[in-house]
């Protein structure tokens, strides 16, 4: 790692290196401009329910009520509802997918005019959820600023993915979170050693938060790295061939990623918006106790619904009868399985065997910050684990991937040279 950051500074990777400050200076800019509240808006006190997620990924943005305040959310679920509709919902859709490059980016253009779409019914939504009793050309100000950040969040993105370095929409998501982390922190410090606990016991509780937070990171990078290899063999190829390598099919035990967790805490909140809506005390009540994941029922059904989640966007990411079709296209099988159906029943039953185990790490995950606070009186700032680590440590991986890559081609290229 040392290595690969040293040759980042040497002579001959000036170009990367004008790569990670452009990325750097729009990351920058994003959290500069989180600073910026709307002018006819004010900072929020009150707790925001299902809302934290959002507001986690524009760097407490939303809170604030911040010119990107909505960050690239809108964008998501713009591309979520577009891969949905990939699959034999629309027909329009479908024949995109199957064009190829061109339909790639005919998707990626819709996929942008809706996220800008989704971006003022949320930001018009969440005005008049949290701002109340303001006036209606009011809300339409404030919505109409928030669209235009997050339509300039996502044209910095692109710039990000083709000027910088890693892809642009998920650095964004990531810097929000790094921004919202040090409360975490100093909340924790606040509550252990200046809190009501004995000096010696506080620093020692202080201690073992940190240490758990480095197990969690390390238990993720470990989750978000493996993978299960299917050997594949093609008809064309022989094993025994001078120098032949095994191809393989890699599976990862979380192919999801955050996105269960990002729907059922969605889902399990809806409820609470809509009977914040109505002057019902009974619904309120019935809504607090049993549906909100910080009861036990409530809790019950969040931890279900992941798990439903987990292996609808597994499944819908990676469909096996596709990927069972492609290895047939391309004269590939797996040794002792049959092409077509029963190859598609192999990697079916693969996947579902994996999506348990990553369903049940995203489950720990995602109830930890849950569990702590019902069994601690922490302040609600101080959690351990959560989803937004997994995005950081997610999109960091992926990012030094892409250096590496980048610095191995560089590496090759100039070999290569050499010995012409």
């Amino acid at each position: 790692m040392f290595k690969g950051i040293a040759k980042i500074f040497s002579k001959s990777n000036k170009d990367l290196r004008k790569r990670i400050y452009f990325t750097l200076f729009c990351l920058g800019f994003f959290a500069l401009g989180t600073g910026i509240t709307v002018p006819w808006a004010t900072y929020i006190t009150s707790e925001l329910g299902f809302l934290e997620m959002f507001n986690l990924m524009s760097g407490n943005g939303l809170r604030s009520f911040s010119i990107f305040g909505l960050g690239v959310s809108p964008y998501i679920t713009a591309s979520i509802i577009t891969q949905i509709l990939q699959m034999d919902i629309i027909p329009y859709f479908k024949d995109l997918k199957e064009q190829g490059y061109v339909g790639r980016q005919k998707i990626n253009k819709i996929t942008r005019y809706l996220g800008i779409i989704i971006a003022f019914l949320q930001s018009y939504a969440f005005c008049i959820f949290i701002l109340k009793n303001t006036e209606v050309m009011t809300v339409l100000k404030i919505s109409l600023v928030m669209t235009a950040g997050t339509a300039f969040l996502l044209w910095m993105g692109d710039q990000i993915t083709q000027k910088g370095i890693g892809n642009g929409q998920s650095l964004l998501i990531m810097a929000g979170i790094l921004m919202s982390m040090p409360s975490i922190f100093t909340g924790a410090f606040n509550a252990f050693i200046r809190g009501s606990f004995e000096t010696g016991l506080g620093i020692t509780l202080f201690v073992l938060f940190i240490i758990c937070y480095i197990l969690i990171i390390v238990g993720i990078i470990w989750i978000q790295l493996a993978e299960r290899r299917i050997p594949i063999q093609y008809s064309n190829r022989t094993s025994s061939a001078y120098g032949a390598q095994q191809s393989f099919l890699p599976i990862k035990i979380n192919s999801a990623g955050v996105m269960p967790v990002i729907f059922a805490s969605v889902l399990t909140s809806v409820p609470e918006v809509i009977v914040g809506l109505t002057k019902s005390e009974a619904a309120k009540n019935f809504v607090h106790n049993y549906i909100n994941y910080t009861s036990p029922t409530g809790l019950l059904l969040y931890i279900v619904l992941i798990f439903v989640f987990g292996y609808f966007y597994t499944f819908l990411s990676m469909n096996p009868d596709e990927m069972s079709k492609n290895l047939n296209n391309n004269g590939g099988y797996i040794p002792g399985v049959r092409p077509g159906e029963e190859t598609s029943k192999y990697i079916s039953k693969s996947l579902s065997r994996l999506t348990m185990v990553g369903s049940v790490f995203l489950v720990i995950l995602a109830a930890l910050p849950v569990l702590l606070s019902l069994f601690t009186n922490l302040p609600s700032s101080v959690t351990i684990g959560g989803t937004g680590i997994l995005i950081v440590v997610g999109v960091a991986i992926e990012t030094y991937k892409q250096i590496e890559s980048s610095l191995t081609a560089r590496s090759y290229s100039a070999r290569k040279k050499r010995f012409r």
